[in-house]
């Protein structure tokens, strides 16, 4: 349930978001929250997207659609294909320990170490250490 006493909207700046298209807006909301610690601020009810703030970025979650008049050549829809991707969020923690599964083990690269889960809609997820 989304905290109704948090503020949504910065009061000075501007919020960096990233919009999900979801088949489960509630399943998405717990991943976001319950696995990468983010904070529920509007639970998706009544027909409503669902957001979810991770640290400085916010994950709007909502069900897919046709065109609209101002995308009229354009639907939205959940990943149908796990090995064709479109595009991802990279944040760095580590999470397995709460349950995400990894497509692989971490991979050390000449500046990072990375690895990719996916949320429960199929959405590729980077996470990542730079190297020091």
């Amino acid at each position: 349930m989304a905290d109704t006493t948090y503020e949504i909207f910065p009061s000075t700046g501007f919020t960096v978001t990233h919009f999900l298209v979801s088949a489960d807006i509630k399943k998405s909301l717990d991943f976001y929250s319950r696995i990468l610690g983010g904070k529920v601020v509007m639970d998706g009810e009544n027909g409503t997207p669902g957001i979810v703030q991770l640290e400085n970025t916010w994950v709007i979650i909502n069900v897919g659609g046709g065109p609209t008049d101002d995308k009229p050549n354009v639907y939205l829809a959940p990943p149908k294909d796990g090995g064709a991707v479109s595009g991802f969020m990279n944040i760095c923690e580590r999470w397995k320990g709460l349950g995400a599964e990894f497509l692989t083990e971490p991979k050390v690269h000449e500046a990072e170490t990375r690895c990719y889960m996916r949320d429960p809609d199929g959405h590729l997820i980077e996470v990542g250490e730079a190297k020091k």
